[in-house]
């Protein structure tokens, strides 16, 4: 039994039968399924399909590898097609290429710089949305194969669906997916039906890719031109690529190598990049179909569906030219359904979670649907989530005041002051004090409280200031060591606002 923090190696796959089968034809699952979106993606990025083609043999082969997270699959993605299609409109091939290989460069360093540590802040309800908004992209994309296209397709993308949902509960020896494909294929050519297939996409490749060299000058001119978008696209991927590490993580229940992942795609991107690819990053949609679908664990299935594409779209180019349409769409779909986090829209779980956390996961979602750009959905997220917590932690700050008679007859407002003290709740701190009615002599008892940045020390120099004004005297008492050592090095220091 292998323990739930251990992944499978590729030798314990290699010797196990089973598991080698289950390897093997989840990565023949995965090709079929990347040859359609790897011409889309192509398209998107205005180069020829092959360009998207050869960058996801590459990509995945590479990174079969070079990753550190096992069974995800990468190639040519939509998120990276968006950010470089304007480098291929305006610029050509040339600066295309040299906008990958740089970002690929950008990636190496934010990953030895250990950019994948960063993860950390990203909370749960953006990861909930990012998983949500994919699965909502990912079906609204077959949405096109489902319009103005002859009536057959329809009853043809149902029984698709009818096959992957019924056959894993009578055999699991053949993935469900791979039996859609092959059967709804021999039914077209036997009923001789005419329906969109894969052919209808794009003209595939006929020779093996071959290494490129971008002609562009090495001036400041051309990295001017080219690192806006080269910045652009090392982020989106390495965004995309660490959710997607994340997600896989939490299905296998096993642990990956973050740092390792985050150069292992820029590596990739190289490998890419010289042999004439669009680059690329971690598709979830593929490697949901890899990993929860199809069950593959180890890079064996990431590295043979890297080779299946190539072998399928230059050997036997023809045949998977005449795979429908319908049949890829049915198998998106139910991946689109697989992926969709059915738990958190409930109406159970949205009743007990606090309005703050749905707010979040919606925000991720909206954004991320109506940009298309994931990147800056789970910014967004990242950005509500951080006001609402602020928000919340601002006001479980309280002040509480008493007047105190010493032995000698005279008095003191002793202040008490709880909680966090930061940008959020310091600004509302000022206006807390009673500069006219308190006696001479002011005590500020911050032994319940932090104070954790320069905002909360330029509000307590500002009472201790209006105090002052009045003839009065302030003692701030009860500071922790941190808190009395960044109120000693700023204090007084600050501008007064």
């Amino acid at each position: 039994m292998v323990a739930a923090t251990t992944e499978p190696s590729v030798r314990a796959a290699l010797r196990s039968p089973r598991m080698l089968r289950t390897e093997v034809l989840a990565g023949l699952v995965v090709a079929l399924a990347l040859i359609p979106e790897a011409i889309s993606f192509s398209i998107i990025a205005g180069v020829d399909p092959r360009v998207g083609l050869f960058a996801s043999f590459t990509m995945a082969v590479s990174i079969a590898f070079l990753g550190g997270r096992p069974a995800m699959i990468s190639a040519a993605t939509g998120a990276i097609a968006l950010v470089i299609a304007p480098v291929m409109r305006e610029h050509g091939m040339d600066h295309l290429i040299a906008t990958v290989l740089l970002g690929g460069v950008i990636q190496v360093a934010l990953g030895l710089l250990g950019v994948a540590r960063l993860m950390r802040f990203i909370p749960r309800q953006v990861m909930v949305g990012f998983v949500n908004a994919l699965a909502i992209l990912i079906f609204l994309a077959q949405v096109p194969h489902l319009v103005d296209v002859p009536w057959p397709v329809y009853p043809m993308v149902a029984a698709g669906i009818a096959v992957i949902v019924a056959l894993p509960r009578v055999t699991n020896v053949v993935p469900a997916p791979l039996v859609a494909i092959v059967a709804l294929t021999a039914f077209t050519l036997v009923a001789a039906l005419d329906v969109p297939d894969v052919g209808d996409e794009g003209e595939l490749p006929e020779s093996l890719p071959s290494l490129f060299f971008p002609d562009v000058p090495f001036t400041l001119d051309t990295l001017q031109i080219i690192a806006p978008y080269a910045l652009a696209m090392a982020l989106v991927g390495l965004l995309e690529s660490l959710l997607t590490a994340k997600l896989v993580d939490d299905i296998t229940d096993t642990h990956s190598d973050k740092t390792r992942e985050a150069w292992g795609q820029g590596a990739a991107n190289l490998v890419t990049g010289f042999f004439g690819g669009m680059g690329g990053c971690a598709m979830i949609g593929q490697t949901m179909i890899n990993v929860k679908v199809s069950g593959a664990r180890t890079r064996i299935s990431t590295f043979l569906a890297g080779v299946f594409l190539l072998v399928l779209v230059v050997g036997f180019g023809e045949v998977v030219a005449l795979i429908p349409m319908a049949a890829l769409v049915a198998v998106m779909i139910m991946v689109s359904v697989g992926t969709f986090d059915w738990h958190s829209v409930r109406p159970a779980t949205l009743r007990r979670m606090p309005k703050s956390e749905t707010t979040v996961m919606v925000a991720t979602v909206v954004v991320t649907v109506l940009s298309h750009n994931l990147a800056i959905g789970v910014g967004v997220g990242v950005l509500v989530a951080m006001t609402l917590f602020a928000r919340r932690v601002a006001h479980l700050t309280e002040t509480h005041r008493e007047v105190v008679t010493h032995h000698d007859g005279t008095t003191s407002a002793v202040y008490r002051v709880t909680g966090e003290l930061f940008f959020a709740s310091s600004n509302d701190l000022y206006t807390q004090f009673e500069y006219a009615e308190d006696p001479e002599h002011v005590v500020i008892d911050l032994s319940a409280s932090h104070v954790w940045d320069a905002s909360t020390v330029a509000a307590l120099d500002a009472i201790t200031t209006k105090y002052h004004r009045k003839g009065k005297t302030v003692e701030i008492v009860g500071l922790n060591p941190a808190s009395a050592a960044r109120h000693e090095r700023l204090s007084g220091s600050l501008p007064s606002h």
